[in-house]
């Protein structure tokens, strides 16, 4: 893979475990051979901005609070609109994961926002492309997906545990959407074609 690629992580971490997931899918990209960059988008610079802008692919991350991302996530998305407006997204690769204290949490519900949000900057999502793990007698909780998701990445973590208690499989599962995501990227930056939009 070309080190060229670019894969920025935006994303909002209310009590340090959505961070340790950023953090994974961080790891995924530099083992694929691309350069990630963090953003964290409650404290986010004009540098970060411009990071974001020059990515190759951006991956969204926030913790699901009832039944969506984080309202620091929805600051960030909302601050996007100009950007929006000027299709300065387009083209670009898009994925993403949270976490929930709960098994299911609607995380889903927060995967489909930033799938949305993705197709209106006119990017390009990325699913995880992992079977459910811990689906079958002879499964278990350290499977890879073990929730089940395929839209993006999702973990659990008991609500009275730290960061430091996030699932092994869930930040193995991470590192296999971030590795993903940068090899998408890079394929699909390898050959740029002409824009259809006149």
């Amino acid at each position: 893979m070309t080190t060229d690629t670019t894969v920025a992580i935006a994303y909002h971490s209310g009590y340090g475990h959505t961070a340790v997931l950023a953090e994974a899918v961080g790891d995924g990209v530099a083992e694929a051979g691309a350069r990630t960059v963090p953003v964290p988008v409650d404290t986010i610079t004009p540098e970060q901005w411009a990071a974001l802008d020059a990515a190759d692919a951006i991956v969204f991350g926030a913790p699901t609070y009832l039944g969506s991302a984080s309202a620091a996530f929805h600051v960030f998305a909302e601050s996007t609109s100009g950007r929006w407006a000027k299709r300065a997204w387009t083209g670009k690769v898009a994925s993403g994961f949270t976490v929930s204290g709960s098994m299911s949490g609607d995380k889903l519900h927060t995967l489909q926002y930033f799938s949305i949000f993705a197709a209106q900057h006119g990017m390009h999502w990325v699913n995880l492309d992992l079977l459910p793990g811990w689906s079958a007698s002879t499964a278990s909780e350290h499977d890879l997906n073990r929730l089940g998701i395929t839209l993006g990445t999702g973990a659990q973590t008991d609500t009275d545990r730290g960061p430091e208690e996030v699932s092994k499989a869930d930040a193995q599962t991470a590192f296999h959407l971030g590795a993903r995501v940068a090899r998408v990227a890079a394929a699909l930056t390898a050959t740029p074609v002409a824009s259809a939009v006149r």
